[in-house]
């Protein structure tokens, strides 16, 4: 399965998004409302410049208190960010989200960002490739 796949599996609405300059208090209550562990920080819409999850929210409010929700988004980022594109595998994309110990990958085609996937919709992609090939299997050996 490649990321395409994943992403067409996806519901629309787009990658949820919020600017540099915002506030870290808005970011919390962005990703609280869509239920969601992370916002792509950019300008446009298009660009990546960081991604602020739960992540690094907690590191903030460990190291200076309450009084991190006042920084600005731009302040608290993960600067950086692996990408990935459309045509890539889960499993290529499963193996870098593993070894860099993140969640969330941008996907970018011809420098512009077209989606966003999880590790939780990429192990979501493995499981029913998987379940599909059992079931391949299952019907050689039955005889389906």
């Amino acid at each position: 399965m490649i990321v395409q796949q994943i992403m067409k599996s996806k519901a629309a609405g787009g990658v949820a998004t919020i600017a540099p300059a915002a506030g870290l208090d808005a970011a919390v209550a962005a990703m609280a409302e869509r239920r969601i562990g992370a916002l792509v920080v950019s300008r446009t819409g298009a660009d990546v410049e960081g991604i602020v999850s739960e992540r690094d929210i907690v590191r903030e409010l460990a190291a200076r208190g309450p009084a991190c929700l006042g920084r600005t988004v731009g302040e608290v980022m993960t600067r950086a960010i692996v990408t990935c594109a459309p045509a890539d595998t889960a499993q290529s994309v499963l193996e870098r989200m593993t070894a860099g110990r993140f969640r969330h990958m941008p996907v970018l085609e011809g420098g512009e960002m077209v989606g966003l996937i999880s590790i939780g919709d990429v192990v979501k992609a493995r499981l029913d490739e998987l379940g599909a090939e059992m079931d391949a299997l299952e019907g050689m050996i039955k005889g389906f």
